[in-house]
């Protein structure tokens, strides 16, 4: 079962989404307030289960209503994806993967995880 991480940096708090196995998932933005941070948490618990994909890699892409991951290629040429809120606000992020069904393993994976996923804080 996975896990949200609050964690303070030295700008802010944000949040790791970890699975089972301790990999992260998915992480925020730097938030001001932990306050802020667990809105975000629930945000992602609440908008993830029923997020559509968007895959923009594709030419002429289906342009999907929020909530939405959006799946993209990087600088690096890398497979990323990005959580949109229904309001459009990023909420959450992935890491780079260098295939594209690894990318979408992780948004799978953050869809499974997110909705049950207990929340500690690190020490």
């Amino acid at each position: 079962m996975g896990k949200f991480v609050i964690r303070r940096t030295n700008t802010g708090i944000k949040f790791d989404l970890k699975a089972g196995n301790g990999e992260v998932i998915a992480t925020s933005e730097v938030y001001s307030s932990e306050d802020a941070c667990r809105k975000g948490i629930a945000s992602v618990q609440k908008n993830a289960p029923a997020a559509a994909v968007e895959d923009q890699t594709v030419e002429g892409f289906a342009q999907e209503k929020h909530p939405k991951f959006e799946v993209y290629t990087d600088k690096a040429g890398e497979f990323r994806f990005r959580l949109k809120a229904t309001n459009g606000q990023i909420i959450a992020v992935g890491e780079g993967y260098k295939a594209k069904a690894g990318c979408l393993n992780g948004i799978a994976s953050v869809q499974k995880n997110a909705p049950d996923a207990e929340i500690v804080e690190q020490e």
